[in-house]
């Protein structure tokens, strides 16, 4: 990977981690039907992502049927995943440690890469996808606790984690600084927010192709295919430690913190 300069460098709440309920600000449970039909998505300060479907906006609920239709395939792809981005995973959270949160864990995708002395808890919005993810932990016997979570409400206390990681999933929140934004409220301040995304190329013509697939993956998968994780990243306000790029810059690996006082 080559390394990136990170972009200069921001708001703070509540189960028990075998439940599936999400709390409002009042503390009470919130069901699906509670959150707004409609998230707009994430800019940072410049109010430019670069990306044609950012102005897009797909709600949790369609999110959640999206991916209860291709959990399953998802599943059966495991290995051409490992293929692709398993190095990359191994790389960027094989030294995870303590209690980590694995944000969109979907089907459990990252599990065999994290070291098998961590306390894992996994969120997903989509019940098919953890459905998958508890089958994956079964396969590598390890322990683990899987709960349905909007990530941009986690219903943990304030610095509840050492460790707080996430893989190609904020091209799919409907709001991805807000979720960012949750994943620093629940890491402890002395933590690591661990995150591996993909987004636009800095080589020419491989942006071209993904700019005239961008609409028609968004319709189909709901993913927001070149956006920019470091533009969100900042947007979020969160301190970038390091920051590494991939695969003709495809492939960005980003290690953030909460920031400070927050």
């Amino acid at each position: 990977m080559t390394e990136r300069r990170p972009p200069p460098s921001a708001d703070r709440h509540a189960v028990n981690f075998s439940g599936s309920a999400t709390l409002n600000d009042r503390g009470q449970p919130m069901n699906a039907s509670d959150s707004p039909d409609r998230v707009a998505v994430g800019a940072p300060a410049d109010g430019h992502v670069h990306d044609p479907a950012a102005d897009r906006h797909k709600s949790a609920r369609d999110v959640q049927s999206t991916y209860a239709d291709v959990a399953d395939r998802f599943a059966r792809w495991a290995w051409l995943d490992r293929l692709f981005t398993g190095r990359f995973r191994r790389r960027q959270f094989g030294d995870a440690r303590g209690r980590v949160l694995d944000v969109a864990c979907g089907t459990g995708t990252n599990f065999p890469y994290l070291p098998g002395t961590v306390d894992l808890v996994g969120i997903d919005l989509s019940p098919a996808m953890l459905a998958n993810a508890r089958e994956e932990l079964d396969r590598l016997d390890r322990e683990g606790s899987l709960c349905r979570m909007d990530a941009a409400s986690l219903a943990f206390p304030d610095d509840s984690f050492d460790t707080v990681i996430s893989a190609l999933s904020t091209c799919t929140f409907p709001d991805p600084v807000a979720a960012l934004r949750e994943m620093a409220r629940v890491c402890r301040p002395d933590g690591r927010i661990l995150l591996l995304e993909h987004g636009q190329s800095d080589v020419g013509p491989v942006a071209r192709v993904l700019d005239w697939r961008a609409e028609a993956h968004y319709e189909q998968m709901g993913c927001r295919l070149t956006q920019e994780p470091m533009e969100l990243v900042d947007a979020a306000g969160l301190p970038v430690v390091e920051a590494r790029s991939a695969v003709l810059g495809i492939v960005t690996a980003i290690e953030a913190m909460p920031p400070a006082g927050q």
